[in-house]
């Protein structure tokens, strides 16, 4: 087998390993922490894939990975903001209808 085969196979296979183990590791986090950190993996994946196109994947995924954490972090407080108006708009319709 080739050398750059041989690179390819290991590069997916460490690819797998990563995801599985990321995958299981986010099971004990709070929703807040799992939308934070994906945030973060997919600023700096997006963020590398640019910087590497520019010159400097590691500057790219740096700034990318601050980006998705911002980015993660505050859609996380938008979900929290929509369930916690779902329910208070239940809880006000319920009292309503239990006073009729």
């Amino acid at each position: 087998m080739s050398r750059q085969k041989t690179w390819k196979r290991g590069l997916a296979t460490l690819l797998l390993a990563t995801c599985a183990g990321t995958a299981a590791g986010c099971s004990n986090m709070s929703t807040t922490q799992q939308r934070t950190l994906s945030g973060g993996a997919m600023g700096a994946a997006g963020g590398a894939i640019i910087g590497a196109i520019a010159g400097n994947a590691g500057l790219g995924a740096a700034a990318g990975a601050g980006a998705g954490l911002i980015g993660g972090y505050a859609y996380d407080q938008y979900e929290k903001s929509k369930q916690s108006s779902y329910q208070k708009g239940y809880a006000a319709g319920y009292q309503k209808g239990a006073q009729q």
